[in-house]
């Protein structure tokens, strides 16, 4: 007797087959038939007749490695369908090293919350090699299955030191022992390796306001964990450094493919940028000619939708790339930023390099940044350059003053990429670029991008620049073949990984993010996505419901459901 038959919807493969409506039957979480239709005897029958019957979402990128300690239901991303995430991008994971380190690697770079890295300090196990964290994982009542990828930063404090790690450069044997451990990580069942050249990227702790450990390291280093991936047909994730052309050279270097094994290599990212209008035109030519003369294997990532930051006063990412708004992140209170916007020598560093155009990732045009809250009734809904033209002010002296007076009392936001449609649609449709890039779990209070695979969706359905069979290709079977997954796919022998979709629901713009009291950070502030319950019916996660109605069900996170998974 089966577990559970879904009968009478419209089933997309993954595979970008062309939908066709029939029956699907479950056993012991796995597809056992599909057929047009099934008489086989059930213990629940679900009529799917109006609804589209997919595979479970991928998110290949995300930063849930911390969260999955304490939460490892990841509920946000399962309400979207998604049901496999890829962990461990941007040379981030905690797959080796001393949990405060480790910690003091994470918190910055991707603003988690204090009480999040407290809560997973309490709790954090040490192991002692990479395939321990991986058995450590399996036990885990994982809700979504888990692709891990090994972070080069934990990988080299652990093996230096992290004061040398930030510091100086590995001796020999040293370089031999990362090498050594990245070859057993891989044989033990990680995706692949992950490095970090992006200076955004900083230290917590001790060596804070230090770039990670990643970012130190030299070409020599990085090619040879490129080279393990390569030979093991691996992944290798990079996030460039955007503002230093000599890195792409280096990548490309490590990507190119003639007379070997192409580089199963992923680049973030490739955006639409505010600041630079034609950059995205590059992208599509060089991935022709990387992937198609230079024989590479290279995918970039790009958002599903409009890259919106949010931020509070002074406290943001997006100060993260130049000096005085990394000084200013670097401040543990108020009292601390109140006595740099004391100095009148910060005060003029600070505008000097707001202004300047020298490399520049975030646009900084105050007629583009909003204010969401703050004391001051009156402002919210106006750009920063329209209040300043209200008080006759320089808009960046009134943007200096407001910083200084309400400091994280003020909020607000700014677009910095993807906000014209037709630069996204064209990213979206290449077949080098991932649609991806969601870095769901990290920078809670500044995004929430949970629903990339939905919003891809919504835009496939309501301008047709791609068919809904090849949109769901894009965020199921496809990273799914790319990145070696056993997942991703409707067939026979398949795992139960599967969404039921009401179609009607995906005739809606993008979901806006919101703000909730998440308990999961024991009730501080989380930007996260709704607007999916119209259309996510329900999700099955290893055979089980653990989405029903657009609600997140008890299960998700108290049963182990997903698996850890390897490269296959």
């Amino acid at each position: 007797m089966l577990d559970l038959l879904i009968q009478n919807g419209l089933i997309f493969d993954g595979l970008r087959s062309a939908p066709v409506r029939g029956d699907i039957g479950i056993q012991n979480g796995r597809i056992v038939a599909i057929a047009p239709s099934l008489t086989l005897p059930a213990h629940a029958v679900v009529d799917a007749s109006n609804l589209w019957v997919t595979p479970g979402f991928i998110d290949i990128h995300t930063h849930y490695d911390l969260e999955l300690e304490i939460a490892p239901g990841l509920s946000e991303s399962v309400r979207h369908g998604v049901t496999s995430v890829v962990i461990g991008n941007c040379s981030l994971s905690i797959a080796i090293g001393e949990p405060q380190m480790l910690a003091d690697i994470f918190q910055r770079v991707e603003t988690l919350s204090h009480r999040l890295i407290a809560k997973w300090l309490k709790k954090s196990l040490s192991w002692q090699t990479p395939a321990e964290y991986l058995q450590h994982l399996q036990q885990l009542p994982l809700g979504p299955n888990v692709a891990p990828l090994f972070g080069h930063s934990a990988l080299r404090a652990h093996v230096m030191g992290l004061e040398r790690s930030l510091t100086v450069q590995p001796s020999k044997f040293e370089l031999k022992l990362m090498q050594r451990i990245t070859a057993d990580a891989l044989e033990a069942g990680f995706v692949g390796v992950s490095i970090d050249m992006f200076p955004w990227h900083r230290m917590s702790g001790e060596w804070q306001g230090y770039t990670i450990p990643s970012q130190h390291a030299k070409f020599k280093e990085y090619a040879m964990l490129a080279k393990l991936c390569r030979q093991s047909d691996r992944v290798f994730q990079v996030t460039p450094n955007l503002q230093k052309l000599t890195s792409f050279v280096d990548i490309l270097r490590m990507g190119l493919g003639i007379g070997k094994r192409p580089l199963r290599l992923t680049v973030l990212s490739a955006l639409d940028a505010v600041h630079d209008r034609k950059l995205w035109r590059v992208f599509s030519p060089i991935l022709f000619i990387w992937n198609r003369i230079l024989n590479g294997n290279v995918r970039f990532q790009t958002l599903t939708e409009p890259f919106t930051i949010y931020s509070d006063g002074p406290v943001t990412p997006l100060f993260e790339e130049f000096s005085t708004g990394a000084q200013l992140n670097g401040c543990e209170s108020r009292q601390e930023r109140q006595q740099l916007w004391k100095s009148n020598s910060f005060c003029r560093q600070f505008r000097q390099e707001w202004l300047s155009k020298w490399r520049k990732s975030f646009h900084r045009q105050l007629n583009l940044m909003e204010v969401v809250d703050c004391p001051e009734n009156s402002w919210r809904g106006l750009s920063f350059a329209e209040i300043a033209r209200k008080k006759q002010q320089e808009p960046v002296d009134f943007f200096i003053q407001a910083l200084q007076t309400y400091d994280t009392d003020l909020r607000w936001v700014a677009t910095g990429a993807n906000d014209r449609l037709k630069p996204r649609l064209a990213m979206m449709r290449d077949p080098y670029i991932f649609p991806g890039f969601t870095d769901a779990g990290a920078h809670v209070r500044n995004l929430g991008y949970y629903d990339g695979a939905l919003s891809l969706l919504k835009q496939a359905v309501s301008t047709k620049f791609l068919a809904p069979e090849a949109a769901i290709y894009r965020v199921t079977g496809e990273p799914a073949q790319w990145f070696r997954l056993d997942t991703g796919v409707l067939r026979v022998g398949a795992k139960a990984d599967i969404v039921l979709l009401n179609p009607n629901g995906l005739n809606q713009p993008i979901s806006p993010q919101v703000e909730i009291s998440d308990p999961i950070l024991d009730g501080e502030p989380r930007m996260v996505k709704r607007g999916s319950d119209e259309i996510v019916q329900a999700v099955y996660i290893n055979g089980v419901r653990v989405v029903d109605q657009g609600k997140v069900c008890d299960r998700l996170g108290r049963e182990k459901l997903g698996s850890v998974l390897s490269s296959c």
